[in-house]
């Protein structure tokens, strides 16, 4: 037991731990490596569902829960948070102790992590870097997190490039696809009836999965970019419209109110939801006709299931897009062209010849592997590309 390489792996947000389950999954099950768990952020917040009791429902045991979050969303107050989450990764990684930390993505959170982990002399393996978020200060750090870390897990060959050329050695580099389409091979989907007995409300067409997250670098305000969206979706009032909420970004907790009230106002076509589970989710996107905001799934999963997105404004700027993805400004009038455009019978005959940019799935059980072998060193060299001049 003392040989066994402990795997820390942490989590701040629903969509993050829905990314990461196959891959905990995949450590907790091998008897060589022990699974280490720090969960942070939205999972330990009552206003974003208290998602850690998901994660324990699931089987898995927290060894530490980081409390970062403070009651702001103001750029004061989530750099506030940023300064707690460091504390906090400090004393919890002083504790455990891990051969390895696991991050993903580019939630003020994780760089928390990073930045604890890095003064602690713990190596770190990042997933989903080399992307691009030109519309969200996300984008900064994602590749920062990039600098942090010793292994990198891309999602996509141009997301390998990248990282390589911010000076990551290529032979630490490993394009595996997004974990999050392994649910699509895992996953007990639900039927469109039983969806609609967990979720108490009739799921007529045509359906509308909404996902709108704050666009943190834009010049115009994001409660004024959100009732873009939803003046666009009065123009379809037979819809049927489910919401997520947004992530606890700047300026996300006006924009919860702005959902509820709408939601409120369009009974019984609509309700939003703090957190669906990724079953309920994926089930539910399964089942839509449009997939709609400016969410990664749209992105990354949605074309693997082939379901319509529109996408809304630059959140998602620079991200690989498939053939399904229309992008739109944040402007109702577009919003409403491209739904349109969507739900047209010609675009959907088009959808089932829809490829993926992501991968095929089998990632977890990739980087599980890899780690497993990898030279626990937290020492960096950079590489050169070099260049005829």
């Amino acid at each position: 037991m003392e040989n066994l390489r402990t795997i820390c792996v942490v989590t701040g947000s629903r969509a993050e731990y829905g990314l990461l389950f196959w891959l905990l999954k995949e450590i907790n099950a091998d008897p060589a490596l022990k699974l280490q768990l720090i969960v942070t952020g939205m999972h330990l917040s009552p206003e974003f569902g208290l998602t850690y009791q998901q994660i324990e429902a699931d089987g898995f045991r927290i060894d530490a829960k980081v409390e970062m979050l403070l009651s702001s969303d103001t750029p004061v107050g989530i750099t506030k948070s940023i300064g707690l989450g460091v504390i906090g990764f400090a004393d919890a990684l002083e504790t455990l102790k891990p051969d390895i930390l696991v991050l993903l993505g580019d939630r003020f959170e994780i760089l928390a992590a990073a930045q604890a982990a890095m003064v602690a002399r713990i190596p770190i393996a990042h997933l989903h870097g080399g992307e691009l978020t030109e519309g969200a200060f996300d984008d900064s750090i994602r590749h920062a997190i990039t600098k942090l870390a010793h292994w990198h897990f891309v999602a996509a060959e141009p997301y390998r490039h990248r990282v390589i050329q911010m000076g990551e050695p290529p032979d630490l580099v490993f394009n595996v696809g997004t974990p999050g389409l392994d649910h699509l091979e895992h996953l007990v989907w639900l039927s469109r009836h039983e969806l609609e007995t967990l979720l108490d409300m009739k799921l007529k067409s045509p359906l509308f999965l909404v996902t709108y997250h704050p666009v943190t670098l834009a010049d115009q305000s994001p409660e004024t970019s959100l009732n873009e969206l939803l003046f666009a979706l009065d123009a379809f009032p037979k819809a049927t419209v489910v919401f997520t909420y947004p992530n606890a970004d700047t300026a996300g907790r006006g924009l919860i109110q702005q959902i509820d009230q709408w939601v409120i106002q369009n009974q019984p076509r609509s309700q939003a939801f703090v957190s669906l589970g990724q079953q309920r989710y994926l089930s539910l996107m399964n089942q839509a006709d449009v997939i709609l905001g400016n969410s990664s799934s749209g992105i990354t999963e949605a074309p693997a299931l082939k379901k319509a997105t529109v996408n809304i404004g630059d959140r998602q700027k620079g991200r690989l897009k498939a053939t399904s993805v229309i992008t739109v400004a944040e402007k109702c009038p577009d919003i409403i062209t491209g739904i349109h455009h969507a739900l047209s019978e010609s675009f959907q005959r088009q959808l089932p010849l829809v490829e993926s940019w992501y991968g095929s799935g089998h990632v977890s059980q990739q980087i599980k592997t890899i780690l497993q072998s990898v030279n626990l060193s937290t020492r960096k060299s950079f590489y050169d590309i070099i260049y005829d001049l």
